[in-house]
């Protein structure tokens, strides 16, 4: 059976991730709570989570300083982020802790429990008995398994997957690794043999379907949530890309 550690400073708020999901049917027995800093490094190292879930902002300290520290300690949990804030900087700092994930709040079911999945099968060797969620396992832009990417390009990808609702680039990932914008493009197109705008707008129209398919918020709106402040040019690029307009995807 596996544990899990959840922290936040809202009390309702680590109820309403208990609840989320059917933790127990993924074979998590124990559940842990924590609202401080101190408090869930103390519980880690006692309680020995295989999965530790923590907001970015507790109080006035930074979840992603205390994944460090237990990184430093040796512990062998895998981590999520969860954050109300799409803070360019944040993100930097959950990747380079090595969390698996960076989830908005309010935390998204479906994508929770993908991120979940995902982490059983490929960091704990798990098993999901009773249903196929092979997909979970593969890109849905470029239709790969994660595990046949480089390590680099999983990064790029966890880059986009945390801030394609902003205006990210090429060129601020590239200074993020310390490296040539140029040389990291031809990396990623011979890769993935997508070129990086490509990949991102690809993201970008498959969360916009998403969300025109499963909300009543005008296309306007999910044009500006991911990433579209001209809504123009979102309207052109989801015609080319699906071959039809958004509202006629509503239909």
């Amino acid at each position: 059976m596996y544990k899990l550690l959840i922290v936040d400073d809202e009390p309702q708020i680590l109820e309403g991730m208990k609840r989320t999901l059917d933790w127990e049917k993924y074979g998590f027995g124990s559940i842990e709570t924590s609202e401080t800093i101190e408090d869930a490094i103390s519980k880690a190292v006692a309680f020995y989570p295989d999965l530790a879930i923590f907001d970015v902002c507790i109080g006035k300290d930074r979840g992603y300083d205390a994944i460090r520290r237990l990184n430093e300690l040796g512990l062998p949990a895998k981590y999520i982020i969860m954050s109300g804030y799409s803070e360019f900087e944040y993100a930097q700092e959950a990747i380079r802790c090595g969390v698996k994930d960076y989830l908005l709040k309010p935390v998204n079911r479906t994508k929770l429990q993908q991120v979940v999945e995902k982490i059983i099968v490929e960091d704990l060797h798990g098993t999901l008995e009773g249903a196929d969620h092979d997909d979970v396992n593969i890109d849905p832009v470029l239709g790969v398994r994660y595990d046949s990417l480089s390590k680099l390009v999983n990064r790029i990808l966890l880059m986009v997957k945390t801030e394609y609702t902003q205006n990210i680039t090429l060129k601020m990932v590239a200074e993020q690794f310390r490296m040539n914008g140029t040389y990291l493009g031809q990396l990623f197109l011979k890769e993935t043999q997508m070129k990086f705008s490509e990949y991102i707008m690809a993201y970008r129209m498959l969360r916009a379907r998403e969300r025109i398919l499963s909300t009543d918020e005008k296309i306007a709106s999910i044009a500006q949530s991911v990433g579209y402040s001209n809504p123009g040019y979102f309207y052109m690029h989801f015609h080319s890309f699906f071959g039809k307009s958004p509202s006629d995807l509503r239909k």
